[in-house]
């Protein structure tokens, strides 16, 4: 059995894929433009049923103006309409992108901002927390262990003295003191 981390080969030829891939484009830009053309139609069929063609010839002057102030009313009473839907359609434009904000907001999937390390001192986050009413400070300080400088100083030898002096304290063995002892006795 192929592991499922290969990659299986395809078994179409990469000729085939494109003629297929090009047979696709043909038939989507055939199937748009028969959409266009049904939505043209559609168009042409709305208007003859809603608007018929308007006949004028053997009409008197009053009459025409009649006829005018007719289409005219007509004319503001569609307006008025889109208008109306025009604002449906923009509060419900924000209302999506206001859910769409939330949905986000819930997944957890937003973009977050790199941060900056803020030096912000103990008494302003508390400020932040507990509000401007509330006067409190506090000192992390106080908790600390305090340390005295001149117990360490004390513990140390300021001496300068002779290395030489020291030898039996610093060597652990009595071994190394002996043969230390031997090569220091000719040179002298």
């Amino acid at each position: 059995m192929p592991e499922q981390g290969q990659e299986r080969k395809s078994k179409i030829s990469a000729s085939r894929k494109v003629m297929l891939k090009s047979l696709m484009v043909a038939k989507a830009k055939e199937e748009l433009e028969q959409e266009a053309l049904d939505k043209e139609e559609e168009k042409q069929r709305y208007l003859t049923e809603k608007a018929s063609p308007l006949q004028m010839q053997g009409m008197s002057f009053a009459e025409l103006q009649e006829l005018c102030q007719e289409l005219h009313g007509k004319i503001d009473v569609v307006d008025e309409e889109r208008y109306d839907i025009e604002a449906k359609v923009l509060l419900n434009k924000r209302e999506i992108k206001d859910l769409n904000i939330k949905v986000l907001d819930l997944r957890g999937k937003f973009k977050r901002p790199t941060l900056r390390r803020v030096r912000v001192s103990a008494d302003a986050i508390l400020r932040s927390l507990l509000g401007s009413k509330h006067k409190v400070s506090m000192d992390l300080r106080a908790n600390l262990k305090s340390v005295k400088k001149e117990d360490t100083e004390k513990k140390r030898p300021v001496e300068d003295s002779d290395w030489r002096k020291n030898v039996e304290a610093m060597s652990g063995m009595e071994g190394r003191k002996k043969m230390f002892d031997a090569a220091k006795g000719p040179t002298q």
